[in-house]
Parts: structure tokens; C-alpha cells; sequence
């Protein structure tokens, strides 16, 4: 069975004493759950300092982001190796604001999930669809798109290194809701596709988290769906205490 994993990405917040303090409480808090993989992706100036802090728990360190090659004259960009020199195991792949604002497409995608990949980092991929694709009816197909962009070039024994994040966009911010039913049926096509194109082995092992607003009070609920092994969690993961909350809601799932 798929082991849960709590993923918390922090966005552009929480630097310096802030990060070592919220990293701390979390490493803390967590120290008697076994049965949840707990992953903290901080900005990247605070990496160090939040290795240290978490480097004797079971606590995982992650990026945001990387590049796709590991040096160069490439200003402003930061190498997958780089990530593991500060102690990253994780690393995030497009996330919709790095499309919205950063112009990230799918060959830039699965080019930097190749890269991090090939030297031992975890990925997560993430992917979803707007409120209008879905209201017209091309969820399916947008993800679809997505994963095929960004993965055809991902060898078969990588893609045990990945794991997917549902990210409908539509549910992020905006007040609507993803009910866990509709989430666990797009985790299923997902499933399905990854079963169709690396096998059924490695479709029935990737972990599928969901990313759409995640909260204490919604954690239940999904984590008890087949197909939903987590979630990437956003805006309630700089919070200590809604962070643990959700960590400890999905350790006590009854579905094993």
C-alpha cells in the first residue's frame, strides 16, 4: 500500500528565523507519526538553514523549482545538484504559478523533471486544469496534455522517482471546492494513464497527491479516497499547527 505524504510548499514566505521556527515546530510535532512521509519545500535561501534544523528527523527537505542544467551562464537559475548539496530529496515541477507567471510549458517541464530525476532528487509533478477547461468539459484532456508533455521523454525506470500532484486550478483561492469524489476520479484517469504508459506495476506504486486547497477540515475526506495518497499543501502549511493538523488527520486514514 501507498504511504501517505504530506508535501508543504511554502511559496515565497517564510525566510530566516521564520523558516528555522516554523521547520522546528514541525519537526516536533511529527516526531511519533511513522505511518505519514512529511516533505517541506521552503524558498531556496532558507534550504540550508532548515537543513540543519530537520537533518535528525523524518522530516524531507524539497525545492520549489530547478533548472535543467546542472552549471552554466545560466544567471538566476539554481542546478538540481545544487539542491542536493543543501540536502533536498524533493523537488517541485510545475506548479501552476510557475505556468501562469513564469511561462513554463511542458518541454521546459519535463526537461527540468529529467534533469532532477537523473541525479537522484524526487519530483513532483504537478498538473491541472483552469475553471473554464473544466467547465467546458477538457479536464481530462488538459492533464492528459500535461502529462504527456511533460513526461515523454522520462525513461521507465525514473518514473519510480515521481511522484504526481492534482493541482485543479479552479479550486485554489477562489472559494469553490473540489469534492473528494470528483478529485478521486481524475486521480484514477492519472493512475490509468501512468499504468498505460509505464506499466501497471508502476501505475499501482506512484503516489497521487492532491493539491487544491488543502485545510484540516478537507484532509479527511480525501485521504480516504482509493486513488488520493496526500496532498501538496499550500497556504495552511506555513501555519505549524494547521500543517500538523493535516499531518496527523492523514495518519489516522482507515484506508490501508
Amino acid at each position: 500500500m501507498r504511504k501517505p505524504l504530506i508535501a508543504g510548499n511554502w511559496k515565497l514566505n517564510k525566510g530566516g528565523k521564520d523558516a528555522v521556527q516554523l521547520s522546528r515546530n514541525i519537526k516536533e510535532g511529527v516526531r511519533d507519526i511513522n505511518n505519514v512521509d512529511v516533505l517541506i519545500c521552503p524558498p531556496f535561501t532558507a534550504l540550508m538553514r532548515v537543513y540543519e534544523t530537520i537533518k535528525d528527523s523524518s522530516v524531507k527537505l524539497g525545492a520549489q523549482n530547478c533548472f535543467y542544467e546542472m552549471e552554466g551562464a545560466y544567471t538566476g537559475e539554481i542546478s538540481p545538484l545544487f539542491l542536493i548539496d543543501v540536502g533536498c530529496e524533493y523537488v517541485i515541477m510545475g506548479h501552476s504559478e510557475r505556468r501562469q507567471y513564469f511561462a513554463e510549458t511542458e518541454d521546459i517541464i519535463g526537461m527540468k523533471l529529467k534533469s532532477a530525476v537523473s541525479v537522484g532528487l524526487n519530483a513532483i509533478l504537478c498538473a491541472g486544469e483552469k475553471l473554464e477547461e473544466r467547465e467546458n468539459g477538457k479536464a481530462f484532456d488538459v492533464v492528459k496534455r500535461q502529462l504527456e508533455g511533460s513526461l515523454s521523454d522520462i525513461p521507465e525506470d525514473y518514473i519510480q522517482k515521481i511522484t504526481i500532484a492534482y493541482e485543479p486550478v479552479w479550486a485554489i483561492g477562489t472559494g469553490r471546492t473540489c469534492e473528494p469524489d470528483v478529485a478521486n476520479k481524475m486521480h484514477r484517469f492519472i493512475r490509468n494513464w501512468i499504468g498505460e504508459k509505464f506499466g501497471n506495476k508502476s501505475a499501482e506504486k506512484i503516489r497521487i497527491l492532491y493539491g487544491g486547497s488543502i485545510k484540516p477540515h478537507n484532509i479527511s475526506s480525501l485521504i480516504e479516497k482509493e486513488d488520493i495518497d496526500g496532498g501538496l499543501v499550500g497556504g495552511a502549511s506555513i501555519k505549524a499547527n494547521s500543517f500538523l493538523e493535516i499531518i496527523i488527520a492523514a495518519s489516522k486514514r482507515t484506508r490501508y
